[in-house]
C-alpha cells in the first residue's frame, strides 16, 4: 500500500455487513493510518425495503450493530485517526420515506446517495452485464442521469456516488448532454462528488468521474468527496495521490463531511 497525502480522509468504505465485503472495521481503521491518511468514514450499503437488493447490504435490524461496531472503532483510534459514521444510500424511486426514516435512526457524519437500479436491473452487477448488449447505451445513459438529478434534488443525500457508474465495464456514454444536466441539480442543490478511486480497480480503469467531467463539476463550483469504495482493507485510500493531482489540475475542491456539514 503506497502511502497517501497527509490529511486526506477515505469517505467511502464498506463493512462485512453488507454481504460483499471483508475485513474488520477495525482492519479498515488500522488500514487507513497504515496508508498515512487522517481519517475515515465508513459507508457502508444502508438499509432498504426486503424486497430491494436484500443480498447486498445490512438488513435493518442489523443497523444498531453497525453503528455499534463502528462506535467501538471511534473509542479505540480516538487521538490517532478521526473515524466517522455514514452510510451510501440508495436512491430509487419509491422508497424515499423509507430512506427518511432510516436517516432519521442516528446522527450520521455523511450520506452518499447511489444509484445501482435503472428499473429491476443491477446494472452494475457482473452477473447481468450481459444486459447491456440489448440496450441503447444513449437511452441508458439518458435514464441514469435523471435519476441522478432526481437524486439531487431530493433533499436527501450530500453528495451524489460514482456518478458515471454506468461505465463500469466499458459501456461509455456516447452522447454526454444528460449529465449537463445532473451536474447542475447537484450544484443547485449544493451538493459534493463522490471522487470514488474504484473504478481504477474496474474494467473501466478509469475512476468516478472521468476526468472531462472532474473539470465540468469543478467548473460548477461541486466539491469532491474522496472514497476508494473499499470492499477489503488493503483497498482503503487507493490512488490517492493520483486522485488528488487529477481534482487539483481540473480546479477542484476536497471536502469531508462531519454532522452532515461540508468541511474543508
Amino acid at each position: 500500500m503506497t502511502a497517501s497525502p497527509p490529511s486526506l480522509s477515505d469517505s467511502h468504505t464498506h463493512t462485512p455487513l453488507c454481504g460483499h465485503a471483508t475485513g474488520t472495521p477495525r482492519e479498515y481503521a488500522q488500514a487507513a493510518l497504515d496508508a498515512g491518511l487522517a481519517g475515515i468514514c465508513f459507508t457502508d450499503h444502508m438499509p432498504m425495503p426486503r424486497w430491494y437488493d436484500a443480498p447486498w447490504r445490512m438488513t435493518l435490524e442489523q443497523l444498531p450493530e453497525y453503528i455499534e461496531e463502528i462506535q467501538t472503532v471511534q473509542q479505540e483510534f480516538a487521538g490517532r485517526l478521526d473515524v466517522r459514521l455514514g452510510l451510501e444510500a440508495d436512491f430509487h424511486p419509491g422508497t424515499e420515506r423509507f430512506i427518511e426514516k432510516v436517516l432519521g435512526m442516528h446522527d450520521w457524519d455523511y450520506v452518499i446517495g447511489s444509484i445501482h437500479y435503472l428499473g429491476a436491473w443491477g446494472f452494475d452487477n457482473p452477473e447481468f452485464v450481459e444486459e447491456y448488449e440489448g440496450r441503447d447505451l444513449g437511452q441508458l445513459y439518458r435514464d441514469y442521469y435523471a435519476l441522478a438529478e432526481a437524486a439531487a434534488r431530493s433533499g436527501l443525500f450530500d453528495s451524489i456516488g460514482h456518478l458515471d457508474l454506468p461505465k463500469k465495464f466499458g459501456h461509455r456514454d456516447p452522447e454526454g448532454q444528460a449529465v449537463v444536466h445532473a451536474l447542475d441539480a447537484i450544484a443547485a442543490a449544493g451538493l459534493a462528488l463522490d471522487f470514488n478511486t474504484a473504478g481504477w480497480r474496474k474494467p473501466v480503469a478509469e475512476a468516478y468521474p472521468a476526468p472531462s467531467l472532474v473539470r465540468a463539476a469543478a467548473e460548477r463550483g461541486i466539491p469532491f468527496v474522496l472514497g476508494s469504495d473499499a470492499h477489503k482493507p488493503e483497498e482503503v485510500g487507493y490512488r490517492f495521490a493520483e486522485a488528488v493531482q487529477q481534482i487539483g489540475e481540473a480546479g477542484g475542491k476536497i471536502v469531508t463531511f462531519r454532522g452532515r456539514k461540508s468541511q474543508g
